[in-house]
């Protein structure tokens, strides 16, 4: 006996057919469905308990050195993974998504982004100025028993800055893959100390030994050195990506393979990241569980810096869930906090790897495939953001040199807040994107306010921590950024997509002049940046003609409103 949709032709039985066969897939409902939606949130939040309870649970067995590079294992080949899909990243990203756009579309909005970038450093720096003053955490009787070291760098705002453009604008593409520039301080050296230095290895009789002593206590004469430090220069590739990118979409049809090719790229990082992210519970576990281990003694630390650490976590906290809330409301007019939940699990990311550089990937998957924002935005924004954006920095940097200033006693001016305000926004927009890097930057502030720059030392016990919860200011900077910016470029993206829907079908140009296909006459005289008016009548007359060329496609087909 057959199934009991199968017919009978002439005598003989058919299978049924395959539209009866098939079902519609069930579509989940309730906890399942958001099980199913929130199964990678949840595989991340589980990495991060795990690793706390694994990293608190073992302390008290006082493990070796080994065992504890052993247990850090996973979690160092789970961020060397994500640090290597950065580099092809950003390069694929940048260049697809500044070739989608035009060259002056690209100029609107790095000029909004920049802006941006440039105002939110700018609040958190005076918030965190706000809450240092308001809370006081810096106690001068921990400045006396602390431990502090007698090296001090010379390090001051211009040379950051000045870094900052040679880093932008590298001399060689291939080295900025793997190094950076940066300033620092040598002795001078002179003819007559290395005479000295001669004859005193060959000289037998010692003349002056008050001399000698004298000359050896006298300090060495410093220059400026243009040096190059393990690292990738994000920023040169940053830059050149977005003008390569920029002139690629200008050559129309030529550039499209290559567009093509980048976005290839992306699209198969993307996989990959996809992957990568099921190793979450081990890999961030691992580092979180490491980094816990690895501190001597963590209760003594918490004690003595638990105000700053909890003043830093309150500016943290008052600008995740208040400023940056009501900056996304007044903007986007939405839901802010959605908007929010759908970065729990890049921000659980970024926390655990204490860099917004790391997070990148698994920042990109949220923001295109749950929040669903331009993809043409985020290519643009992320990259350039976790290279100049660091709002978490801003805020530590503000806080720690007035923390440290506290300690020492000294009494800073409003001269010295102003100071402290616009060293900490420039330092951070020069800040690399990588674990503790806000602990030199810190060296460029202290040293304008004449602080005592041997006192960083003290920050290092903590910085693990606060590092990690800077980074996710960092990284929800960046991400509210592209949103904010979709938002002001509303118009600028449909028009350009306006314009690739119909770039077959004559448009007429703001002046009222019906533009052909192929036709060049108002090219050098008329651009079309921001808006473009579809020609109806044309459209409409196009159409018919189409109909009459090939009126056989007419039958069986509805017909189309326009």
């Amino acid at each position: 006996m057959g199934p009991p949709n199968s017919t009978t032709v002439n005598g003989s039985e058919l299978p049924p057919k395959t539209t009866e066969r098939c079902e519609a897939p069930r579509e989940l409902k309730g906890m399942r469905k958001w099980l199913s939606e929130n199964l990678m949130l949840l595989v991340t939040l589980s990495g991060v308990m795990l690793g706390v309870i694994l990293g608190f649970s073992l302390r008290p067995l006082q493990l070796h050195e080994d065992s504890i590079m052993l247990i850090s294992y996973p979690g160092e080949l789970f961020m060397r993974v994500l640090k290597l899909m950065i580099l092809p990243l950003v390069i694929s990203s940048l260049i697809a998504g500044s070739a989608s756009l035009n060259a002056r579309m690209n100029g609107k909005i790095a000029l909004r982004t920049l802006v941006y970038f440039a105002t939110t450093s700018l609040m958190n720096a005076a918030l965190g100025i706000a809450l240092v003053l308001l809370i006081h955490p810096g106690d001068p009787d921990l400045h006396n028993t602390i431990d502090r070291s007698t090296d001090k760098r010379a390090v001051n705002l211009l040379d950051s800055l000045l870094d900052l453009g040679r880093n932008v604008f590298p001399d060689n593409l291939f080295q900025a893959s793997f190094q950076q520039a940066h300033t620092v301080y040598l002795p001078k050296p002179s003819i007559s100390n290395t005479f000295n230095e001669t004859f005193n290895e060959t000289s037998l009789v010692d003349v002056d030994s008050g001399v000698d002593a004298q000359r050896q206590d006298a300090e060495p004469t410093l220059i400026r050195v243009i040096q190059y430090r393990s690292g990738t220069n994000t920023l040169g590739i940053v830059f050149f990506c977005l003008v390569f990118g920029t002139f690629l979409g200008t050559i129309g049809e030529k550039g499209q393979v290559v567009v093509d090719f980048f976005s290839a790229i992306f699209e198969v990082v993307m996989k990959m990241v996809t992957c990568v992210m099921w190793l979450t519970p081990v890999g961030i576990s691992s580092v979180i569980a490491g980094k816990i281990l690895s501190v001597d003694d963590l209760h003594m630390v918490m004690a003595q810096l638990m105000w700053f650490i909890l003043t830093v976590t309150i500016g943290v906290v008052l600008y995740q869930f208040v400023i940056m809330q009501v900056i996304y409301y007044v903007v986007v007019r939405r839901n802010p906090f959605k908007f929010y939940a759908g970065l729990i699990q890049a921000m659980l990311t970024a926390f655990a790897t204490a860099s917004t550089a790391a997070a990148l990937p698994v920042t990109f998957r949220c923001m295109n495939d749950k929040l669903r924002v331009d993809q043409r935005i985020t290519r643009f924004v992320l990259p350039i953001g976790c290279n100049i954006n660091m709002d978490g920095t801003a805020l530590f940097i503000s806080i720690a040199s007035i923390f440290i200033a506290q300690m020492s006693g000294m009494t800073l001016g409003f001269g010295e807040i102003v100071t402290v305000l616009l060293t900490s926004t420039a330092a951070s927009m020069s800040s690399a994107s990588v674990p503790s890097a806000a602990l030199v930057l810190l060296l460029v502030v202290l040293t304008a306010i004449d602080a005592p720059v041997q006192d960083v030392t003290l920050l290092f016990a903590v910085d693990w921590f606060v590092d990690r919860i800077r980074t996710t200011n960092n990284m929800l900077g960046d991400c509210y950024t592209a949103a904010i910016v979709e938002e002001l470029s509303r118009k600028e993206l449909m028009a350009l997509d306006a314009a690739i829907l119909y770039q077959e079908i004559p448009i007429s140009t703001p002046n009222g002049h019906v533009s052909l296909e192929g036709q060049t006459e108002l090219d050098s005289t008329c651009t079309m940046p921001d808006a473009v008016i579809v020609d109806m009548n044309a459209v409409i007359n196009k159409v018919q003609q189409q109909q009459h060329q090939h009126p056989h496609h007419q039958n069986g087909h509805a017909n189309h409103k326009i």
